[in-house]
């Protein structure tokens, strides 16, 4: 496992690997790294690829800059940990190395980028597509892996692989769960020994939420689960949308052939959740 800070020293690595007629696999990640961080990598090793992994806390998609403060990171941790992988390269580059300069590249990422995420976090995905075309920039990867946890992520980046027309194959990754139900994310490690102990109920309202599509509309499971998570003593929804997954419209009728997923943001004890569900 090599590891390397600086763009053009990654670029000749990769450059030698193409020599040998390997593809080029890539988990671009930003630390605190987990099980689900870990499941991208197995799927990009099962390919056979040459496997380059990123480790990069990138400021620019942060529009808050308490929580860019502390946001986890073990850069120690997270080498030791993959270390456990063939990993062939790691990129862990210095914010300086990524923003030599300001950028105000401004992408149109629309529809993705007003209703969820986009509306609740401005700027956010302009930040992602930002780090993220520079990533693919130096990487140039055939196969690039995103957890379906950040669902609305995964779209724009998708979205945005279309802007730049480039020969990206966008892979989605199931998310990876506790055994309590919880998504695996960086941040569940700054959850409270009560947060933590709560948090699996937005998991088992979601599961609750798909079991009564059967005898209710899409507005009064919607209606359902924003109640629940509200009147828990801990918890406060800060979205909950049904939506269809290609292009994010929100669904009045089960009545579609469009894959429907429910996705929702919770405030648990100041810190930020999400996840999601399909229903079909």
């Amino acid at each position: 496992m090599k590891i390397i800070t600086r763009t053009d020293a990654l670029k000749e690595a990769i450059g030698n690997a193409r020599g040998e007629d390997r593809t080029i696999g890539f988990v671009p990640t930003m630390g605190a790294l987990h099980d689900g961080h870990l499941s991208l990598i197995r799927a990009s090793l099962s390919n056979g690829d040459f496997l380059v992994v990123s480790i990069f806390v990138n400021p620019t998609q942060f529009n808050d800059p308490n929580d860019l403060e502390h946001y986890p990171r073990n850069m120690k941790s997270d080498l030791d940990l993959l270390k456990n992988y063939p990993v062939d390269l790691v990129f862990t580059p210095e914010v300086e190395e990524m923003y030599p300069e300001k950028d105000t590249r401004v992408f149109d990422l629309a529809p993705f980028d007003s209703i969820m995420e986009g509306k609740y976090r401005p700027g956010h995905f302009n930040g992602v597509a930002q780090i993220v075309s520079k990533l693919f920039y130096a990487v140039m990867p055939d196969r690039a892996y995103f957890g379906q946890k950040d669902f609305q992520q995964l779209a724009v980046i998708r979205k945005l692989v279309s802007i730049l027309r480039l020969d990206i194959e966008i892979i989605g990754c199931p998310i990876i769960r506790e055994k309590d139900g919880l998504a695996m994310s960086s941040r569940n490690k700054l959850l409270s020994k009560a947060g933590r102990a709560a948090a699996p109920f937005i998991y088992q309202t979601l599961q609750k939420a798909v079991q009564m599509k059967q005898s209710h509309t899409p507005e009064e499971v919607r209606e359902y689960v924003i109640s629940e998570i509200n009147n828990h003593p801990l918890m406060e929804t800060e979205y909950f949308e049904i939506v269809e997954d290609q292009n994010i419209h929100s669904v009045k009728s089960w009545k579609t052939k469009a894959n429907i997923i429910g996705c929702i943001a919770v405030q648990l004890n100041g810190l930020r959740l999400i996840d999601n569900v399909y229903f079909h």
